[in-house]
């Protein structure tokens, strides 16, 4: 998991799934106790934004991330300023739904 963001109002991590056993497996697949190939799970990247002024997040997967992955594209390509990333932030906030819970 990567921090992309975090400002006094909002919080981006990039959630890697899969990235632990990617690393134990560089080839993507394994051997199961029979020794047949076993493929890697479905790769389910994602973003949380936390929209700390609601204590709400929103996950961000499949399609949505897709979209909010080409807000980071053009953003790396044109820099923002903080006030054009927030006011992004702030429409995905409103499909937030999940109180934030710290374990």
């Amino acid at each position: 998991m990567h921090t992309l963001y975090d400002s006094e109002t909002y919080s981006v991590t990039h959630m890697l799934a899969n990235l632990e056993s990617d690393l134990r497996h560089p080839s993507g697949a394994s051997k199961s106790e029979h020794g047949a190939q076993v493929l890697p799970m479905l790769m389910r990247h994602g973003f949380e934004i936390v929209d700390k002024r609601s204590g709400k997040e929103v996950y961000l997967d499949g399609s949505w991330a897709e979209l909010f992955q080409q807000h980071i594209v053009a953003w790396q390509v044109n820099t923002p300023t903080q006030e054009e990333v927030e006011d992004t932030l702030e429409r995905y906030a409103e499909l937030a739904q999940n109180p934030v819970i710290v374990h």
